[in-house]
């Protein structure tokens, strides 16, 4: 007997970030580590992290997280500072890294965080997309046809 696929479990999610899949279309999907301060991994426990603004950058064959805000706590130590618009590094493998700068230097894509969740060790990942740009009337499709399976859901609803 086959056994099913396993699907992904999101109990262990931290933040998401929907507008990426409302602005652009994701082709590919890539899980990273991140590499943290202990103060960014408290605040991250207490849920004050946001990634809807947030971008990835490549640069000397290096990937960081841009524009993630990760709100220190207030019982943070004050003999450090605590930047929470920091860059971050992504741990990826340099064959990965590699890949995905060709994929955005030739055929114009672009990297986007889709969500921050807890890995299966205990530390803070994250899924990037490799994603192309929506156009305005993509937008408006996309948003039509899900109005049409909301819409249908009810019919098949109503007449059963």
């Amino acid at each position: 007997m086959a056994q099913k696929p396993k699907k992904k479990d999101h109990s262990n999610t931290i933040a998401q970030n929907k507008k990426a899949r409302h602005d652009y279309f994701i082709e590919q999907v890539h899980e990273a580590g991140l590499a943290l301060e202990g103060w960014e991994i408290k605040s991250i426990r207490d849920g004050k992290v946001n990634i809807k603004e947030s971008y990835i950058l490549l640069k000397n064959h290096e990937a960081f997280l841009f524009g993630a805000q990760i709100q220190p706590l207030i019982t943070a130590s004050s003999h450090t500072v605590h930047d929470p618009l920091r860059l971050r590094k992504l741990l990826l493998h340099r064959r990965e890294i590699d890949r995905l700068i060709g994929q955005v230097e030739k055929d114009g894509y672009t990297l986007v965080p889709l969500d921050m969740h807890w890995g299966k060790s205990g530390k803070v990942k994250i899924d990037i997309g490799l994603a192309k740009g929506k156009k305005l009337y993509d937008k408006r499709a996309t948003e039509k046809d899900r109005e049409w399976n909301r819409d249908k859901q009810r019919i098949m609803k109503l007449t059963r």
